[in-house]
């Protein structure tokens, strides 16, 4: 059940004044700035290492870097997918291509109850489509690692590696947060990575399909998301 404004603020308050979490929220911001330097596999190797199986990685599946470099480290580290419903098939096939290549512990989610009354590209899609199953799939985590990167849009320019996230209640973990798209791309390279098969025609952020275009030359990488719209998070990170 999605709290109501009243409720979240009387959480946070209750989390702010918590000194359980106003230390484990300071260890995150120092650990955080020790890491705007380090390579990404020294932060998911931190993370495995604190967190245990109390961690847990999701993934959209535009492509697979942070998957390769997290399963070098911990090779039966829980991925989440969040099938919206509404992915292109492309993607669906990429998921089981990547599924087999790293033998991955997958765990597919799938929209709550009343998803049916809010179609992708709607203002409340991706509350039951991707934010409320999410929740469920960490429902047991104490730490939940993405892919996010702070090139990605101007709403995550100041993300940190590593953070307590008040909104989730748990810590959030982003090893490839300095990273550019063109980092992603070379590392892909680099390592043989599969190429998500919509890349070869100008789709660069892919996500559901009645929402994303191709991206034209020039454009920004997530130009093609939600383009008819002013949006530009989903929920997940914002």
């Amino acid at each position: 059940m999605k709290l109501s404004v009243v409720d979240n603020r009387t959480r946070l308050a209750e989390q702010a004044a918590d000194p359980t979490l106003v230390a484990l929220s300071e260890e995150m911001a120092d650990r955080s700035s020790s890491f705007e330097t380090a390579p990404a596999g020294l932060v998911v190797a931190w993370a495995a290492e604190r967190f245990g199986s109390r961690l847990a990685m999701s993934c959209s599946f535009q492509e697979a870097v942070l998957i390769d470099i997290a399963v070098r480290v911990v090779p039966d580290i829980e991925v989440i997918f969040l099938d919206t419903g509404s992915h292109f098939d492309e993607t669906l096939a990429y998921v089981e291509e990547v599924r087999a290549r790293y033998d991955l512990n997958l765990t597919v989610t799938q929209p709550v109850e009343g998803a049916q009354g809010h179609p992708c590209g709607t203002s409340q899609c991706c509350e039951f489509r991707k934010v409320r199953p999410l929740r469920q799939a960490l429902a047991d985590k104490d730490a939940w690692m993405t892919g996010l990167k702070r090139s990605d849009a101007p709403t995550r320019r100041r993300a940190p590696i590593v953070s307590y996230d008040d909104a989730w209640g748990m810590v959030k973990i982003n090893p490839l947060a300095t990273w550019t798209h063109q980092d992603l791309v070379g590392y892909a390279a680099d390592h043989g990575i599969p190429e998500h098969p919509l890349r070869s025609q100008g789709y660069v952020s892919i996500g559901c399909e009645p929402t994303t275009r191709p991206v034209a030359d020039g454009e920004h990488h997530r130009a093609g998301r939600w383009a008819e719209s002013d949006k530009v998070e989903c929920g997940l990170h914002a």
